[in-house]
């Protein structure tokens, strides 16, 4: 499957990634890796997994993990937030045409070579579709696609949704959009920092 000769980004993101304070550390100061995520539910595919310029979502994220141990995710004691300095290098951008015709096709080849596709589902009562089972078979058939077919491997997977509450009655936005990054890659991250709290008195930039 061809993908479009814009798919590399031309600049640095940051990307925001919810955990436990003792990961923090160890990352910070240990130099140890933050490690992919490979659920068959994983919304993006199998990757590192960082919120695009959302310190607080992230936090959040590992608030509600902290709260709910029955997820899976890790034990989290201490909720914290890491922050990376991300290249997105050859990325399928799920912004972007191309891309997004790409999984079209790739829906299509896996639906074929199946007698049951997997399905995204909801969790209790929620309404969103936090188990993204068909869609992380989608993304993963690309990349087995692509690897097969000696075509380039992505770098990087970066997808926005809409999940939450609307922010008020029949908004158009919800409480919880957010833009994910899913980073294959490793060699993406070019470095981790500790998010800081602005200084009062001082504009930003």
């Amino acid at each position: 499957m061809y993908a479009s000769m814009y798919s590399s980004h031309p600049s640095f993101v940051l990307g925001f990634h919810g955990c436990d304070k003792s990961i923090v550390q160890e990352v910070l100061y240990d130099q140890t890796r933050l490690k992919s995520s490979n659920n068959d539910y994983d919304w993006l595919g199998h990757g590192i997994y960082f919120w695009e310029n959302n310190p607080q979502r992230a936090l959040e994220y590992a608030q509600t993990l902290s709260k709910n141990p029955h997820l899976g995710k890790g034990f989290i004691q201490e909720p914290a937030v890491l922050g990376a300095i991300i290249d997105l290098g050859y990325c399928l951008n799920l912004f972007e045409s191309k891309s997004l015709m790409l999984m079209k096709q790739s829906y299509d080849l896996l639906s074929k070579s199946t007698t049951e596709l997997p399905q995204n589902k909801s969790v209790g009562s929620d309404s969103d579709l936090l188990l993204r089972y068909l869609d992380c078979a989608v993304i993963e058939y690309l990349h087995a696609y692509n690897k097969l077919n000696g075509y380039r491997s992505y770098d990087s997977v970066k997808g926005g949704f809409i999940e939450g509450k609307e922010l008020y009655p029949n908004a158009g936005f919800k409480e919880k959009n957010h833009i994910q990054i899913c980073i294959i890659n490793p060699n993406c991250i070019k470095g981790y920092f500790a998010p800081l709290k602005p200084l009062r008195g001082h504009s930003i930039p």
